[in-house]
C-alpha cells in the first residue's frame, strides 16, 4: 500500500541481528512441497508481532522453523537464516533453542494428559539453564498468571477444561523463563470469554518483558495485541506493517476480519430501508 508502513516486500530490512528475532529469506519444504518461500520477519525485543493467514499459509511452519522442530513433522529448512539476540539459531538442536531463550507453544494444547499439572510444569523447566531459585521464581510467575494451575497442581492435565489446558501449555513454556514466546493459535477452539482471558494474559506476559510471536486465525484479536503484523499467503509474505495500519487495510478487513463493503451496505440501506448497523469489527469464525 503506497504511502503507508504496509509494504509488499515483507520484513522491514532495517532489522539488525542483535535486536530481537531476525528471520531472513527462510524457505522450508516438506519433501517436494515448499511450505515457505523466502520469508523475512523482524521482532524487536519487547514487542508482540502477529502472523496472520488462511489455513495452509505456512504460519505454524514458520514457528517450527524458528524453534527447530520442523523435523518432528518431516520438514526441513531449504535456505535462509534465523537469528535471536545476535545468535544464529537455524543450526541448533531444539533444546539449544530453548536454552537460547525461546519457548514454543504449539497448536492444539499439547499437554501431557496423564501427568499432573505440577509435573507438566516441572517438565517445562527441563530445558532451562537457570538455577533452582530461578525455576522457583518461574513457577511463582506461572501461578500468579494462572491461579487455577496452583489450585489443581495434583490433578491430571487431561481432566482440565480446554481453556485450562491452554493455560497449562502456556505456563509450561514460561517455566523455561523465555525471552521470546512463540504462540500458535492460543484462542483456537475456545469460547469467546476464555479467548479474551488468554488475550489478557498475553498482554501481561509481554508487559513483564517477554516478547511474543503470535500466530492467530482470529485476526481481530491478534491485531489488537500486536504492534506489527505479517500476512502469509501460500508460504510467502503478502503484507507487512504496523498492526493498526493492517487493521485499516481494506484487503485485510475483507479477507481476515469478515468486514463487508461498507459503501455497498450504505447503498443497500438507502434502497431497502433501515437495516441493522453492521459492526465495524467482526471476529472471523467466532
Amino acid at each position: 500500500m503506497a504511502g503507508s508502513d504496509v509494504d509488499d516486500a515483507g520484513a522491514d530490512p532495517s532489522g539488525a541481528a542483535g535486536a530481537g528475532l531476525v528471520v531472513r529469506d527462510l524457505s522450508v519444504g516438506y519433501g517436494p512441497v515448499r511450505a515457505l518461500r523466502r520469508v523475512s520477519l523482524d521482532l524487536p525485543d519487547g514487542e508482540v508481532v502477529a502472523v496472520l493467514g488462511a489455513n495452509g499459509a505456512g504460519k505454524s511452519t514458520l514457528l517450527r522453523a524458528i524453534s527447530r522442530t520442523l523435523s518432528f513433522q518431516g520438514g526441513a529448512l531449504a535456505s535462509g537464516s534465523v537469528h535471536f539476540a545476535g545468535r544464529r539459531l537455524d543450526t541448533l538442536a531444539p533444546d539449544r533453542v530453548v536454552a537460547a531463550g525461546i519457548s514454543h507453544v504449539p497448536e492444539g494444547r499439547q499437554v501431557f494428559a496423564r501427568m499432573t499439572v505440577a509435573d507438566n510444569l516441572r517438565a517445562g523447566a527441563l530445558g532451562s539453564t537457570g538455577s533452582r531459585a530461578a525455576k522457583a521464581d518461574a513457577l511463582r510467575r506461572v501461578h500468579a498468571l494462572f491461579p487455577v494451575l496452583a489450585e489443581r497442581g495434583a490433578q491430571r492435565a487431561g481432566l482440565l477444561s480446554g481453556g485450562e489446558q491452554q493455560m497449562l501449555a502456556v505456563g509450561r513454556a514460561l517455566m523455561a523463563s523465555p525471552r521470546l514466546l512463540l504462540l500458535d493459535e492460543p484462542s483456537l477452539g475456545l469460547a469467546p470469554l476464555m479467548a479474551a482471558r488468554i488475550a489478557d494474559t498475553i498482554r501481561e506476559i509481554n508487559a513483564q518483558g517477554t516478547s511474543v510471536l503470535l500466530v492467530e486465525q482470529n485476526a481481530a484479536l491478534a491485531l489488537r495485541l500486536a504492534t506489527r503484523a505479517y500476512v502469509l499467503d501460500v508460504g510467502e509474505v503478502a503484507l507487512a506493517g504496523a498492526a493498526a495500519e493492517l487493521a485499516a487495510s481494506d484487503e485485510v478487513r475483507r479477507r481476515y476480519l469478515g468486514v463487508v463493503d461498507e459503501d455497498a451496505a450504505d447503498d443497500a440501506s438507502r434502497g431497502l430501508g433501515a437495516l441493522p448497523t453492521l459492526p465495524r469489527w467482526v471476529e472471523a469464525g467466532r
